[in-house]
C-alpha cells in the first residue's frame, strides 16, 4: 500500500525513436525514467508489476513505489 501523503508528480521525458520524437510520462520522485503506473517494481524481485524499471535510479522525492528497500537513496540497485 502506498502512502498518499508522499510527494508525487510526473514529468515528460522526450526520447527519439525510429518514428521520431515521442513523449512518455515519468514519476518525478525518481531520477531517470520510472514509469507512472499503479505499481512499479524492480525486475528480478518478488514484485508483480504491472510496470518495471531497470535500475539503479535515485530517489529524489518520496519512494512511492517502495523501490529503495535498503533506504540508501538508490532504488533497484541490487
Amino acid at each position: 500500500m502506498k502512502d498518499a501523503s508522499l510527494a508525487s508528480g510526473t514529468r515528460e521525458v522526450r526520447t527519439k525513436g525510429v518514428a521520431g520524437q515521442t513523449t512518455r510520462k515519468s514519476d518525478a520522485n525518481y531520477s531517470g525514467c520510472v514509469p507512472v503506473a499503479s505499481d512499479v517494481d524492480c525486475p528480478g524481485g518478488d514484485g508483480n508489476g504491472p510496470a518495471y524499471v531497470q535500475g539503479p535510479v535515485k530517489v529524489i522525492g518520496g519512494d512511492i513505489y517502495d523501490l529503495d528497500r535498503d533506504g540508501d537513496g538508490t532504488a533497484c540497485d541490487s
